[in-house]
């Protein structure tokens, strides 16, 4: 080890938000990209925006060695980890450059894909909204040292004056995260390489030690989630690759940190591995038994006993007791109590940076709220042992008792529920009546909801917000945008149109903007990936609908056409799912609530004359509890609250859902028991692979797997839409098959939005041409 090691100081965290409080990186990015600056710009601001942050930090209490992590990111960790040890695909070889390293230009590549080749696929970070790219691992991919910004940025902070602690992903996680390259054979396993990918950690590491580095922190969360191997067998991995990585004399000591629940009976193949240091999340589940903490001796046992992914104040009576507690069995099990870290549970990328500019909410609700930098001062204030140890039963919230909270109505109306109000009847008999009522071609083509938001819209939304533009303006510009999308669907021969979603800034935040029951940020940002950002809601209260939130915009889109037009809600899974969401009651009992809001709401768009109705719900696999044993429970209120928010439909009326950038495949009889007419889901990205877990035989209902990834800036050509949508034709049959992309196109421009769509209407109709002349013969 280096001879500059030393213990890790109590108080700490393990990760922080990296966009910058006024989304400096997002920025950054953006201008990058879009050509408005040059590589030295872009690497200024982000080095400008690394320097604040460990400024702040520091400022917050965080001033002793390794108290700070370096976990900054251009684009995502992930992405961080599989670059920093060469684990790119083949068909990405030419991001390498001569001297084995892949630069800034060659990572975005594998982030976004080129004209040439998609990028990696996309999908959840464990049980949260920010999605991580997914590295492509063969037998033959070169392993090797193919970045060095690991040492880089230790040295930088170092120029700021701060011994910083660097972070990256663990090779455990990073392999089981894995997935196999495409070239391949069949049963490869990316765990395979296993010994390969830890000698690149080893010299990582040595890189770091000649830096001078005092510690590294590995990050293991997927020793918190049940995996493809047994438990047994994943405790061997762990002994196996930090074994191997601690029995190393050329690198800093190791922290090795397991966020996102606990990791059980792992605990003890960690803490006889040889690392000095264990991270542990006292958040979710229950703390470690004496006899888990068995074989501690001068392992330093760090808590994360300040939740990293809500926003609500830590109850620090609770926490302390809690704390007290860990470091009773620490001292049980022969280790040294006074060692033990107050850490953050997870990462706070997952929240805001700070309340300090949001002036516009309640005081009442501000008192129980704490995003980043206020869970760092609280990490340090329990770190100085001044805190009186109150209740054992678990961290909880700061009481909320202010009015909004409680809503009688909302909830008698909810404990009268009946199995009844979750069944819509017979799907033959409701298909029928669709057909009949809209008269829908073969594979028909469609889009998924919003279009791209130009900037005279955003600006419209802004001026309306601050009071420059008056409602009569606002209604006109949104107005016009609609009859925008839907003459260009209509030129385009699209056969189910949308009205784009103009007045929505986010497809969560508009209808928390619209329900009683929650609150909304100015400032609370939050990564969902790479350069995008949403401001998570805050539902604080019982939740109502006082008035119809959707119906004018859809009623007006459809005055234009003789076209169906989609109504467009978000699902009661997904705005719980992309809001901060009350701790005092269950979630399926708020699910429950948000659920008979959105079944009002379609109730008024049926009246409306509108005949199809889509209910998003692209995060029901992101709330999946990572312990199988705790699946079944999550699925059965999940889908009940779909059922309940859709089951009052008529018949005639066509309910569809979207499902996006999840591995859907594990919960795809979830999927299929929320009972819609038609699915639409991700599949672009994946190159189809959901589709292989479509059983017709049991999933007999409408489907779209996406044939355009629209998180990426590339345009698909017909023969690549052909291509998804004929193996889909293949698997689930033509009758029940649409054509739509993989989400949204908000964030895409206009001209390639054009061309895809126009791509998508050719490539459907070869297909469905197809189709019909293989039915007439």
């Amino acid at each position: 080890m280096t001879a500059t090691s030393a213990a890790l100081p109590a108080a700490t965290i393990v990760g922080y938000p990296r966009i910058g409080p006024d989304r400096e990186l997002k920025k950054a990015e953006e201008a990058a990209w879009a050509g408005r600056i040059d590589a030295a710009e872009f690497a200024r601001r982000t080095r400008e925006l690394r320097r604040a942050t460990r400024a702040r930090l520091v400022e917050l209490g965080l001033t002793a060695p390794a108290a700070i992590p370096e976990t900054f990111s251009l684009y995502d960790q992930v992405l961080d980890a599989a670059v920093s040890i060469g684990a790119v695909p083949s068909r990405f070889s030419s991001v390498v450059e001569a001297d084995g390293t892949i630069g800034t230009d060659g990572y975005f590549t594998l982030a976004r894909g080129s004209a040439e080749q998609p990028p990696l696929e996309m999908t959840k970070w464990f049980d949260t909204n920010y999605h991580y790219l997914v590295p492509e691992i063969g037998p033959d991919t070169d392993l090797h040292v193919a970045s060095h910004r690991l040492a880089e940025l230790f040295r930088e902070g170092l120029e700021d004056g701060v011994t910083s602690r660097p972070v990256i992903v663990g090779p455990l996680t990073l392999l089981l995260l894995a997935k196999a390259a495409d070239d391949a054979p069949a049963g490869f396993d990316p765990l395979d390489r296993v010994d390969d990918a830890v000698a690149v950690y080893a010299e990582l590491l040595s890189e770091l030690a000649a830096a001078g580095a005092p510690w590294v922190q590995l990050d293991e969360p997927a020793l918190a989630a049940d995996q493809r191997i047994g438990a047994d067998e994943l405790a061997r991995l762990v002994e196996r690759t930090a074994g191997a990585l601690a029995a190393r004399t050329d690198r800093p000591r190791i922290l090795v940190t397991t966020p996102y629940g606990g990791i059980g009976d792992l605990l003890p193949a960690l803490l006889g591995s040889g690392v000095e240091a264990v991270h542990v999340d006292a958040t979710r589940g229950d703390l470690p038994t004496s006899e888990q903490l068995a074989g501690i001796g001068d392992v330093q046992l760090v808590a994360g006993l300040v939740e990293g992914r809500s926003v609500w104040r830590t109850d620090e009576a609770t926490a302390a007791a809690r704390l007290a507690a860990l470091r009773e069995r620490v001292e049980a099990a022969g280790g040294d109590p006074a060692a033990v870290v107050v850490a953050t549970s997870v990462s706070l990328q997952h929240v805001p940076h700070t309340l300090e500019r949001e002036s516009a909410l309640p005081a009442e609700l501000v008192a129980t709220l704490a995003f980043a930098d206020e869970k760092v001062a609280e990490v340090v204030h329990l770190a100085t042992g001044e805190v009186e140890p109150g209740r054992v039963d678990g961290p909880r919230s700061v009481a909320r008792d202010f009015p909004g909270v409680r809503d009688q109505a909302v909830r008698d109306r909810a404990a009268a529920l009946t199995a009844a109000d979750l069944e819509r009847g017979d799907y033959a008999r409701r298909a029928a009546a669709q057909q009949e009522a809209l008269g829908l071609p073969v594979l028909p083509t469609t889009t998924i909801g919003s279009f791209p938001q130009v900037a005279e819209v955003r600006r419209a939304r802004a001026d309306h917000t601050a009071g420059r533009l008056d409602d009569d303006g606002y209604v006109a510009a949104m107005r016009a945008e609609i009859r925008r999308v839907i003459e260009l669907q209509e030129e385009l021969g699209l056969d189910v149109l949308v009205h784009g979603e103009p007045e929505r800034n986010d497809m969560v935040q508009y209808f928390a903007e619209n329900l009683d029951g929650f609150a909304t940020t100015a400032h609370g940002w939050v990564q969902s990936y790479g350069s995008r950002c949403t401001r998570p809601s805050i539902l604080f209260g019982d939740v109502s609908r006082p008035a119809p939130i959707t119906v004018d915009w859809a009623a007006y889109a459809q005055s234009l056409t003789d076209k169906p037009v989609k109504g467009m809600l978000t699902g009661p899974v997904t705005i719980l799912a992309w809001s901060f969401v009350r701790d005092d009651q269950s979630l399926g009992e708020t699910a429950d609530q948000v659920a008979l809001a959105l079944r009002d709401e379609v109730a008024d768009l049926e009246a409306a004359g509108i005949g199809i109705v889509q209910v998003d719900e692209p995060a029901l696999r992101e709330l999946l509890p990572l312990r199988h044993g705790d699946q079944d429970a999550y699925l059965a209120w999940s889908v009940d609250a779909f059922r309940l928010a859709t089951a009052g439909a008529a018949p005639a009326t066509q309910i569809h859902t979207h499902l996006c950038y999840s591995e859907f495949n594990e919960v795809i009889d979830a999927i299929d028991a929320l009972d819609a007419d038609v699915t639409s889901i991700e599949s672009a990205r994946s190159r189809g692979e959901v589709v292989a877990a479509i059983d017709p035989e049991r999933f007999a209902r409408g489907i779209g797997p996406g044939v355009w990834d629209i998180h990426s800036p590339r345009v698909p050509g017909v023969d690549e839409i052909a291509e998804l949508l004929t193996a889909a034709r293949a698997a689930v049959g033509a009758e029940r098959l649409w054509a739509n992309p993989d989400c949204g196109l908000k964030t895409r421009g206009y001209e390639e939005t054009r061309a895809s769509l126009a791509h998508l209407v050719e490539a459907a109709a070869r297909v469905r041409a197809g189709a019909l002349q293989g039915s007439a013969a």
